[in-house]
């Protein structure tokens, strides 16, 4: 089995990125991105994110989680610590996270140090969630095998008869991720492929060296 895709071929035509236009700080240009894209329309959603980790077996794994808070300090999500992708940070919380929004021919890469956040605000966000989302986050053990879809839908039916009418605690084995960035790559979609990169390194004294990196 096989297809050619070799004729796949778009020009990338939307925007522009110049030094003279960007922010020093990067968590702002950021910022500034993602609200382009959010008003830009035509992305589901703006806050899916890959994340890539080193796993337990030695390889390297790519899945998509949501980000659901950026501050000055860096990108948060939210897991089960004891699933895969909790257990490879553990292990090794170096990471990379990326971004790709197609709608304005955009990509950010950013590498960073994965760590805890403070369990209060894992609470916190626990208790905003609905419902559904809390129990499926209680009955779920992430990451390990089950024998049938129907063996899971049948744990949570019994999850949620024991605890109707019950205020829903959050699992301490599961909350959130601050990712503190070392790297962050802007990416531009430019005709010919000659694509704009500008890249941000955090450097000793905690300031942003910013670098044109070629395509």
């Amino acid at each position: 089995m096989q297809k050619d895709l070799s004729n796949y071929r778009k020009s990338y035509e939307k925007s522009i990125l110049i030094e003279g236009a960007i922010l020093e700080n990067p968590l702002e240009q950021f910022q500034k991105w993602f609200y382009e894209v959010e008003s830009a329309g035509g992305s589901d959603e703006p806050n899916a994110m890959t994340i890539s980790t080193i796993g337990l077996d030695g390889f390297p794994k790519n899945r998509v989680v949501l980000m659901k808070k950026y501050t000055h300090e860096g990108f948060i999500f939210y897991t089960n610590y004891r699933s895969e992708k909790g257990k490879a940070i553990m292990k090794n919380p170096s990471v990379c996270l990326s971004f790709f929004w197609s709608n304005l021919e955009r990509q950010v890469i950013i590498k960073g140090n994965a760590e805890k956040i403070a369990e209060n605000l894992s609470d916190g966000y626990f208790e905003s969630r609905p419902r559904g989302s809390q129990l499926g986050a209680i009955v779920s053990e992430q990451s390990d095998v089950i024998a049938s879809r129907e063996l899971l839908e049948g744990n949570l039916q019994q999850l949620e008869k024991e605890l109707d009418g019950k205020e829903l605690e959050r699992p301490k084995h599961w909350g959130g991720y601050l990712v503190r960035p070392i790297s962050i790559e802007f990416w531009q979609g430019r005709p010919n492929r000659l694509h704009d990169r500008i890249r941000y390194s955090l450097e000793e004294d905690y300031n942003w060296k910013i670098e044109r990196l070629q395509p």
